[in-house]
Protein backbone atom coordinates (compact mmCIF):
# COMPACT_ATOMS: atom_id res chain seq x y z
CA UNK A 1 0.00 0.00 0.00
CA UNK A 2 2.85 2.36 0.79
CA UNK A 3 6.45 2.32 -0.33
CA UNK A 4 7.83 1.68 3.12
CA UNK A 5 11.50 1.89 2.17
CA UNK A 6 10.96 5.23 0.47
CA UNK A 7 8.99 6.49 3.47
CA UNK A 8 11.69 5.51 5.95
CA UNK A 9 14.50 6.84 3.78
CA UNK A 10 12.71 10.15 3.37
CA UNK A 11 12.11 10.45 7.10
CA UNK A 12 15.81 9.80 7.74
CA UNK A 13 16.69 12.43 5.14
CA UNK A 14 14.39 15.06 6.64
CA UNK A 15 15.53 14.70 10.25
CA UNK A 16 19.13 15.21 9.16
CA UNK A 17 18.30 18.65 7.73
CA UNK A 18 18.83 21.10 10.59
CA UNK A 19 15.68 23.15 11.19
CA UNK A 20 15.49 24.70 14.65
CA UNK A 21 12.65 27.16 15.13
CA UNK A 22 13.08 30.22 12.87
CA UNK A 23 15.84 28.40 10.91
CA UNK A 24 13.71 26.22 8.63
CA UNK A 25 15.04 27.64 5.36
CA UNK A 26 16.94 24.57 4.18
CA UNK A 27 14.21 22.05 4.87
CA UNK A 28 11.62 24.37 3.32
CA UNK A 29 13.58 24.42 0.04
CA UNK A 30 13.75 20.63 0.02
CA UNK A 31 10.03 20.31 0.69
CA UNK A 32 9.09 22.80 -2.02
CA UNK A 33 10.99 20.65 -4.53
CA UNK A 34 9.44 17.42 -3.27
CA UNK A 35 5.90 18.79 -3.41
CA UNK A 36 6.41 20.17 -6.91
CA UNK A 37 7.82 16.82 -8.07
CA UNK A 38 4.68 15.10 -6.77
CA UNK A 39 2.59 17.54 -8.77
CA UNK A 40 1.34 20.13 -6.32
CA UNK A 41 1.31 23.88 -6.82
CA UNK A 42 3.52 25.41 -4.14
CA UNK A 43 4.06 28.82 -2.60
CA UNK A 44 5.91 30.15 0.43
CA UNK A 45 4.16 32.89 2.39
CA UNK A 46 5.65 35.84 4.29
CA UNK A 47 5.44 34.39 7.82
CA UNK A 48 9.23 34.43 8.03
CA UNK A 49 9.34 38.14 7.29
CA UNK A 50 6.70 38.80 9.92
CA UNK A 51 8.48 36.91 12.68
CA UNK A 52 12.11 37.24 11.66
CA UNK A 53 12.65 33.69 10.41
CA UNK A 54 14.51 32.30 7.42
CA UNK A 55 11.41 31.24 5.51
CA UNK A 56 7.65 31.30 5.53
CA UNK A 57 5.10 28.53 5.65
CA UNK A 58 5.17 26.13 2.70
CA UNK A 59 1.65 25.95 1.26
CA UNK A 60 0.80 23.49 -1.49
CA UNK A 61 -2.40 22.58 -3.31
CA UNK A 62 -3.51 19.62 -5.39
CA UNK A 63 -6.66 20.25 -7.39
CA UNK A 64 -9.22 17.49 -7.07
CA UNK A 65 -10.51 15.33 -9.88
CA UNK A 66 -13.82 14.58 -8.18
CA UNK A 67 -16.24 16.22 -5.73
CA UNK A 68 -15.83 15.69 -2.01
CA UNK A 69 -14.62 17.19 1.24
CA UNK A 70 -11.80 19.66 0.75
CA UNK A 71 -9.08 18.61 3.14
CA UNK A 72 -5.93 20.06 4.64
CA UNK A 73 -2.91 18.19 5.99
CA UNK A 74 -0.42 20.03 8.17
CA UNK A 75 2.81 19.40 10.08
CA UNK A 76 5.48 21.78 11.30
CA UNK A 77 9.02 21.98 9.95
CA UNK A 78 10.88 23.12 13.07
CA UNK A 79 12.39 21.01 15.81
CA UNK A 80 13.30 21.77 19.42
CA UNK A 81 16.84 21.96 20.78
CA UNK A 82 19.19 20.21 20.78
CA UNK A 83 18.39 19.53 17.14
CA UNK A 84 21.55 20.33 15.19
CA UNK A 85 23.41 17.43 13.61
CA UNK A 86 20.77 14.79 14.24
CA UNK A 87 22.05 11.27 13.57
CA UNK A 88 19.11 8.85 13.34
CA UNK A 89 19.63 5.19 14.13
CA UNK A 90 17.41 2.33 13.00
CA UNK A 91 17.03 -0.27 15.75
CA UNK A 92 15.87 -3.27 13.73
CA UNK A 93 15.33 -5.48 16.76
CA UNK A 94 13.10 -2.95 18.51
CA UNK A 95 11.46 -1.79 15.28
CA UNK A 96 12.15 1.86 16.02
CA UNK A 97 14.10 4.85 14.78
CA UNK A 98 15.91 6.86 17.46
CA UNK A 99 18.60 9.50 17.75
CA UNK A 100 22.15 8.73 18.82
CA UNK A 101 21.38 10.23 22.21
CA UNK A 102 23.09 13.59 21.71
CA UNK A 103 20.08 15.33 20.12
CA UNK A 104 16.35 14.96 19.75
CA UNK A 105 15.22 12.78 16.85
CA UNK A 106 12.97 15.32 15.16
CA UNK A 107 10.04 12.95 14.62
CA UNK A 108 8.22 15.93 16.12
CA UNK A 109 7.21 16.79 13.50
CA UNK A 110 9.10 15.41 10.52
CA UNK A 111 7.34 12.08 10.92
CA UNK A 112 4.15 13.94 10.06
CA UNK A 113 5.77 15.56 7.05
CA UNK A 114 7.12 12.23 5.76
CA UNK A 115 3.72 10.57 6.19
CA UNK A 116 1.98 13.33 4.24
CA UNK A 117 4.50 13.18 1.39
CA UNK A 118 4.23 9.41 1.09
CA UNK A 119 0.44 9.57 1.15
CA UNK A 120 0.39 12.13 -1.65
CA UNK A 121 2.82 10.11 -3.76
CA UNK A 122 0.71 6.99 -3.39
CA UNK A 123 -2.42 8.83 -4.51
CA UNK A 124 -0.68 10.22 -7.59
CA UNK A 125 1.18 7.03 -8.55
CA UNK A 126 -1.97 4.92 -8.32
CA UNK A 127 -4.27 7.43 -10.02
CA UNK A 128 -6.63 7.47 -7.05
CA UNK A 129 -9.40 10.02 -7.45
CA UNK A 130 -9.44 12.72 -4.81
CA UNK A 131 -11.04 16.01 -3.86
CA UNK A 132 -9.07 19.24 -3.37
CA UNK A 133 -6.07 18.80 -1.06
CA UNK A 134 -4.14 21.55 0.70
CA UNK A 135 -0.84 20.99 2.51
CA UNK A 136 0.70 23.39 5.03
CA UNK A 137 4.17 22.81 6.42
CA UNK A 138 4.43 25.51 9.05
CA UNK A 139 7.33 27.33 10.59
CA UNK A 140 8.11 28.02 14.24
CA UNK A 141 5.41 25.87 15.82
CA UNK A 142 7.51 25.16 18.86
CA UNK A 143 7.28 27.94 21.39
CA UNK A 144 4.53 30.00 19.84
CA UNK A 145 2.65 28.51 16.84
CA UNK A 146 3.89 31.53 14.90
CA UNK A 147 3.60 29.99 11.45
CA UNK A 148 -0.02 28.95 11.86
CA UNK A 149 -0.90 32.33 13.32
CA UNK A 150 0.45 34.07 10.21
CA UNK A 151 -1.41 32.05 7.58
CA UNK A 152 -3.75 33.97 5.30
CA UNK A 153 -6.92 32.04 6.12
CA UNK A 154 -8.90 33.87 3.48
CA UNK A 155 -6.95 31.84 0.90
CA UNK A 156 -7.60 28.45 2.48
CA UNK A 157 -10.73 26.76 1.10
CA UNK A 158 -10.96 23.76 3.41
CA UNK A 159 -13.72 21.63 4.97
CA UNK A 160 -11.60 19.46 7.28
CA UNK A 161 -8.08 19.85 8.62
CA UNK A 162 -5.76 17.11 9.87
CA UNK A 163 -2.65 18.05 11.82
CA UNK A 164 -0.19 15.17 12.18
CA UNK A 165 1.54 16.22 15.38
CA UNK A 166 0.54 14.21 18.43
CA UNK A 167 2.44 11.59 20.41
CA UNK A 168 -0.17 8.86 20.49
CA UNK A 169 -0.07 6.03 17.98
CA UNK A 170 -2.24 6.18 14.85
CA UNK A 171 -5.85 5.94 15.96
CA UNK A 172 -5.56 8.79 18.44
CA UNK A 173 -7.77 11.79 17.58
CA UNK A 174 -7.07 14.86 19.71
CA UNK A 175 -10.30 16.83 20.15
CA UNK A 176 -9.44 18.78 23.28
CA UNK A 177 -6.33 20.85 23.98
CA UNK A 178 -5.74 23.78 26.32
CA UNK A 179 -5.47 27.44 25.59
CA UNK A 180 -2.40 29.18 26.98
CA UNK A 181 -1.62 32.59 28.43
CA UNK A 182 1.95 33.87 28.67
CA UNK A 183 2.39 36.09 31.71
CA UNK A 184 5.43 38.36 31.90
CA UNK A 185 5.91 40.25 35.16
CA UNK A 186 8.59 42.82 35.99
CA UNK A 187 8.90 43.64 39.69
CA UNK A 188 10.59 46.96 40.48
CA UNK A 189 11.91 47.35 44.02
CA UNK A 190 14.61 49.65 45.31
CA UNK A 191 18.36 48.95 45.56
CA UNK A 192 20.32 49.38 48.76
CA UNK A 193 23.61 48.17 50.21
CA UNK A 194 22.82 44.72 51.58
CA UNK A 195 25.39 44.99 54.37
CA UNK A 196 25.21 48.65 55.41
CA UNK A 197 21.55 49.61 54.98
CA UNK A 198 19.39 46.72 53.73
CA UNK A 199 16.26 48.17 55.36
CA UNK A 200 16.41 51.07 52.87
CA UNK A 201 15.86 48.72 49.96
CA UNK A 202 12.83 46.95 48.56
CA UNK A 203 13.76 43.41 47.57
CA UNK A 204 12.18 42.33 44.30
CA UNK A 205 12.91 38.69 45.13
CA UNK A 206 11.03 38.99 48.42
CA UNK A 207 8.04 40.41 46.56
CA UNK A 208 8.18 37.51 44.13
CA UNK A 209 8.56 35.00 46.95
CA UNK A 210 5.53 36.34 48.80
CA UNK A 211 3.46 36.23 45.62
CA UNK A 212 4.52 32.71 44.70
CA UNK A 213 3.87 31.51 48.25
CA UNK A 214 0.23 32.54 47.86
CA UNK A 215 -0.20 31.45 44.23
CA UNK A 216 -2.03 28.38 42.96
CA UNK A 217 0.47 26.63 40.65
CA UNK A 218 1.10 23.38 38.77
CA UNK A 219 -2.03 21.18 38.67
CA UNK A 220 -5.02 23.40 39.46
CA UNK A 221 -7.72 20.95 38.39
CA UNK A 222 -8.18 18.30 35.72
CA UNK A 223 -8.45 20.98 33.04
CA UNK A 224 -6.09 23.67 34.28
CA UNK A 225 -2.36 24.05 34.98
CA UNK A 226 -0.02 26.92 35.77
CA UNK A 227 3.73 27.28 36.04
CA UNK A 228 6.50 29.80 36.65
CA UNK A 229 9.26 28.84 34.26
CA UNK A 230 11.76 31.72 34.09
CA UNK A 231 13.07 33.97 36.86
CA UNK A 232 15.76 36.56 36.08
CA UNK A 233 17.21 39.24 38.34
CA UNK A 234 19.95 40.45 40.61
CA UNK A 235 23.25 42.26 40.19
CA UNK A 236 25.42 41.29 43.17
CA UNK A 237 25.10 39.69 46.58
CA UNK A 238 25.73 43.00 48.33
CA UNK A 239 22.85 44.78 46.61
CA UNK A 240 19.22 44.37 47.64
CA UNK A 241 17.69 43.06 44.43
CA UNK A 242 16.07 46.06 42.74
CA UNK A 243 14.40 44.33 39.80
CA UNK A 244 13.18 40.88 38.83
CA UNK A 245 11.56 39.45 35.70
CA UNK A 246 9.30 36.42 35.78
CA UNK A 247 7.83 34.53 32.84
CA UNK A 248 4.90 32.28 33.72
CA UNK A 249 2.10 30.50 31.96
CA UNK A 250 -1.45 29.33 32.58
CA UNK A 251 -3.26 26.68 30.56
CA UNK A 252 -6.79 25.32 30.57
CA UNK A 253 -9.17 23.36 28.39
CA UNK A 254 -11.85 25.82 29.55
CA UNK A 255 -11.47 29.45 28.47
CA UNK A 256 -13.24 30.82 31.55
CA UNK A 257 -10.94 28.82 33.83
CA UNK A 258 -7.95 30.11 31.88
CA UNK A 259 -9.11 33.69 32.37
CA UNK A 260 -9.67 33.04 36.07
CA UNK A 261 -6.26 31.45 36.65
CA UNK A 262 -4.43 34.25 34.85
CA UNK A 263 -6.36 36.87 36.81
CA UNK A 264 -5.53 35.08 40.07
CA UNK A 265 -1.81 35.07 39.30
CA UNK A 266 -1.77 38.77 38.45
CA UNK A 267 -3.80 39.68 41.52
CA UNK A 268 -1.35 37.84 43.78
CA UNK A 269 1.60 39.67 42.23
CA UNK A 270 -0.16 43.01 42.62
CA UNK A 271 -1.02 42.33 46.26
CA UNK A 272 2.56 41.36 47.12
CA UNK A 273 3.94 44.43 45.35
CA UNK A 274 1.58 46.69 47.29
CA UNK A 275 2.55 45.04 50.57
CA UNK A 276 6.26 45.75 50.03
CA UNK A 277 5.87 49.11 48.30
CA UNK A 278 7.17 47.82 44.96
CA UNK A 279 5.93 48.48 41.44
CA UNK A 280 5.07 45.87 38.85
CA UNK A 281 4.60 45.79 35.10
CA UNK A 282 2.51 42.98 33.63
CA UNK A 283 2.17 41.79 30.05
CA UNK A 284 -0.35 39.08 29.23
CA UNK A 285 -0.41 37.34 25.83
CA UNK A 286 -3.05 34.82 24.80
CA UNK A 287 -0.76 32.43 22.92
CA UNK A 288 -3.65 30.34 21.65
CA UNK A 289 -7.25 29.51 22.53
CA UNK A 290 -8.51 26.11 23.70
CA UNK A 291 -9.39 23.39 21.21
CA UNK A 292 -12.74 21.80 21.94
CA UNK A 293 -14.42 19.60 19.36
CA UNK A 294 -17.44 17.48 20.25
CA UNK A 295 -16.65 13.76 20.30
CA UNK A 296 -19.64 13.16 18.02
CA UNK A 297 -18.71 15.85 15.51
CA UNK A 298 -18.78 14.88 11.85
CA UNK A 299 -15.00 15.27 11.49
CA UNK A 300 -14.49 12.76 14.31
CA UNK A 301 -16.81 10.21 12.71
CA UNK A 302 -15.08 10.80 9.37
CA UNK A 303 -11.65 10.20 10.91
CA UNK A 304 -12.75 7.07 12.76
CA UNK A 305 -14.02 5.65 9.48
CA UNK A 306 -10.65 6.26 7.83
CA UNK A 307 -8.90 4.45 10.70
CA UNK A 308 -11.44 1.60 10.53
CA UNK A 309 -10.43 1.02 6.90
CA UNK A 310 -6.99 0.13 8.32
CA UNK A 311 -8.44 -2.01 11.12
CA UNK A 312 -7.32 0.64 13.58
CA UNK A 313 -9.74 1.75 16.27
CA UNK A 314 -10.09 5.51 16.33
CA UNK A 315 -10.27 6.98 19.81
CA UNK A 316 -10.74 10.59 20.88
CA UNK A 317 -8.35 12.03 23.45
CA UNK A 318 -7.35 15.20 25.26
CA UNK A 319 -3.85 16.66 25.56
CA UNK A 320 -2.11 19.16 27.79
CA UNK A 321 -0.21 20.84 24.97
CA UNK A 322 -1.23 23.22 22.24
CA UNK A 323 -0.55 22.78 18.51
CA UNK A 324 -1.32 24.37 15.17
CA UNK A 325 -4.70 22.64 15.51
CA UNK A 326 -5.75 25.24 18.09
CA UNK A 327 -4.98 28.06 15.68
CA UNK A 328 -6.68 26.42 12.70
CA UNK A 329 -9.92 25.99 14.63
CA UNK A 330 -9.76 29.52 15.99
CA UNK A 331 -9.59 30.72 12.37
CA UNK A 332 -12.57 28.74 11.16
CA UNK A 333 -10.98 25.49 9.92
CA UNK A 334 -12.42 22.47 11.67
CA UNK A 335 -9.35 20.39 12.44
CA UNK A 336 -8.18 17.54 14.66
CA UNK A 337 -4.69 16.52 15.71
CA UNK A 338 -3.73 12.94 14.91
CA UNK A 339 -1.36 10.67 16.79
CA UNK A 340 1.64 9.65 14.70
CA UNK A 341 3.62 7.72 17.29
CA UNK A 342 6.43 10.06 18.33
CA UNK A 343 7.56 8.99 21.79
CA UNK A 344 9.55 10.91 24.42
CA UNK A 345 9.46 13.97 22.17
CA UNK A 346 11.61 16.95 23.22
CA UNK A 347 14.13 14.63 24.90
CA UNK A 348 17.37 12.89 23.92
CA UNK A 349 15.49 9.57 24.18
CA UNK A 350 12.97 10.46 21.46
CA UNK A 351 12.01 7.62 19.12
CA UNK A 352 9.28 6.48 16.76
CA UNK A 353 8.11 3.00 15.89
CA UNK A 354 8.52 2.22 12.20
CA UNK A 355 5.06 0.64 12.22
CA UNK A 356 3.54 3.90 13.46
CA UNK A 357 5.32 5.86 10.76
CA UNK A 358 3.95 3.51 8.11
CA UNK A 359 0.42 3.58 9.56
CA UNK A 360 0.52 7.37 9.60
CA UNK A 361 1.17 7.41 5.86
CA UNK A 362 -1.63 4.88 5.35
CA UNK A 363 -3.91 7.12 7.40
CA UNK A 364 -3.24 10.03 5.05
CA UNK A 365 -4.20 7.83 2.12
CA UNK A 366 -7.43 6.65 3.74
CA UNK A 367 -8.45 10.17 4.69
CA UNK A 368 -7.96 11.25 1.08
CA UNK A 369 -10.07 8.30 -0.11
CA UNK A 370 -12.82 8.99 2.40
CA UNK A 371 -12.96 12.65 1.45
Amino acid sequence: MTNNKRLIDEFLELVQIDSPSSKEGNVAKVLVNKLEEIGLSVEVDNAGEIHGGETGNVIATLKGNREGKKILFSSHMDTVSPGIGIKPIIDEEAGIIKSDGTTVLGSDDKAGIAAILEGLRHIKENNIEHSDITVVFSIWEEGGLFGAKSLDYSKLDVDYGFVLDSGGSPGEIIVKAPGQDRIAVKIKGRPAHAGLQPEAGISAIMVASRAIENMNLLRIDEETTANIGIVKGGEATNIVMPELEIIAEARSLDEQKLDAQTSHMIEVFEKAAKEFGAEIEVEISRMYSPLNIDENDDIVEFTKKAFANLNIQGKTASTGGGSDTNVLNKNGIKAVNLGIGMKKAHTLEEYIAIEDLINSAKTVIEIIKEA
